[in-house]
């Protein structure tokens, strides 16, 4: 499943949550989610409402007051303790240290000194790690977007008067196709820019789609447009059969072996596709482990500076590689012990590979105090009898 945004009104994060909710995101699963957060003292609220005779939903965190000002550590130690896939822990953490990067380089400070004003506050903790929780909830694998209207003006911040797009929104957006208005308001606020360039793949044109669903997120004010974020979702009607990666290999043969889970947590939730161990023999028949990364190339450098600050390298190999994969979406099916979530590979749309979701088994094997693989048998059952039904 991917995702095309079309911001002709700009983004933020509470049209980012509108969309989601309006194109099939459930607020009870949203609230579910979010509810792992150490947070506390907001309300999540969804209602409909019309912009410019267009209908959307405006998702609005209501928050009895918060003059907390947080650091990018408080917020990653806040994301971290959250019970929640690093699908959505990872990309959250990684769009506040673009935040952070950003107004370290507009402000003069370091990272560690920066001292987050409104996007540090809880609704906007909750814009980002909801927007990537109805993200992976939806099931969308890939999201695109238009080019982006900035605005223009003058916006109020924690630091005075500030010229729209806001310094650490442009400094978020280099590289992202942008344009000017269409009228003097802030249209792409900082939060909203965090989420577009920290989740889509790339800013143009609708990529080919056979469309599913059309959500429309609404922004709080009235223009004499209509300030909607308006967001199709779909199936890619033409995907590329391959996909050019980048593989980074390092050998290590002096680590204590009980690093190399937190190595590999630290990959994934920094964005790794994919992370495996190879046991290897080197030089004078050391035993030692072949570390491997797969990953986007524009993530090299990210992933490459986990390897030299957590492990003992000294080096590490970059190489493209091609991958081919099956086209994937997701389906939930209702079982004897509850529902599970099926992961579905198709070729030329014939069912090829079907995987019961691994958490789920095992989080319903707990509770009814089963052997997770009479969850899994029961799942790939329900899969059967639902498939053969259509």
């Amino acid at each position: 499943m991917i995702a095309y945004l079309d911001c002709f009104s700009g983004a933020s994060g509470d049209m980012l949550l509108g969309a989601l909710v309006d194109v099939g995101l459930t607020v009870a699963d949203l609230r579910e989610d979010l509810s792992r957060l150490p947070l506390s003292g907001y309300e999540l609220a969804a209602e409909e409402v019309r912009r410019g005779g267009i209908m959307g939903t405006h998702v609005a965190v209501k928050t009895e007051g918060d003059d907390k000002q947080r650091g990018l550590f408080d917020i990653i130690e806040i994301i971290g303790k959250a019970d929640l896939p690093p699908e959505v822990t990872g990309p959250a953490r990684r769009a506040f240290e673009r935040l952070a990067k950003a107004e370290a380089r507009v402000h003069g400070h370091s990272v560690e000194e920066v001292h987050f004003h409104e996007v540090g506050a809880i609704d906007a903790i909750v814009d980002i790690v909801g927007a990537f929780c109805g993200l992976h909830r939806l099931g969308i694998e890939a999201v695109y977007a238009s080019p982006l209207p900035l605005g223009g003006g003058w916006v109020k911040t924690a630091h005075g008067k500030l010229p729209i797009p806001a310094p650490a929104t442009v400094e978020l957006l280099h590289g992202v196709p942008s344009y000017g208005g269409p009228v003097e308001e802030e249209l792409v606020t900082p939060t909203g820019a965090a989420i577009l360039t920290t989740a889509c793949r790339e800013f143009g044109a609708m990529p080919p789609m056979t469309i599913k669903a059309i959500g429309w997120g609404a922004g709080s004010k009235e223009f004499s447009h209509p300030n909607l974020l308006r967001m199709f979702l779909g199936e890619p009607a033409a995907r590329p059969r391959e996909q050019q990666l980048a593989l980074i290999q390092t050998n290590i043969d002096n680590m204590n072996p009980e690093l190399f889970g937190h190595v590999m947590d630290e990959l994934f939730a920094a964005g790794a596709l994919d992370v495996f161990y190879t046991p290897i023999v080197m030089k004078k028949s050391r035993p030692a482990t072949l570390v491997s990364v797969l990953a986007e190339p524009a993530l090299v450098d990210t992933l490459s500076d986990i390897l030299f600050r957590e492990t003992t390298t000294l080096g590490v190999r970059v190489t493209e590689v091609a991958r081919r994969c099956l086209e994937r979406e997701w389906r939930e099916v209702e079982t004897e012990f509850g529902p599970v979530r099926i992961k579905i590979g198709r070729l030329n749309d014939e069912v090829v590979n079907v995987a019961p979701e691994y958490e789920d088994c095992v989080r319903l094997a707990r509770e009814r105090d089963v052997p997770v693989a009479e969850v899994y048998e029961a799942a790939r059952e329900a899969f059967a009898s639902t498939d053969e039904e259509k």
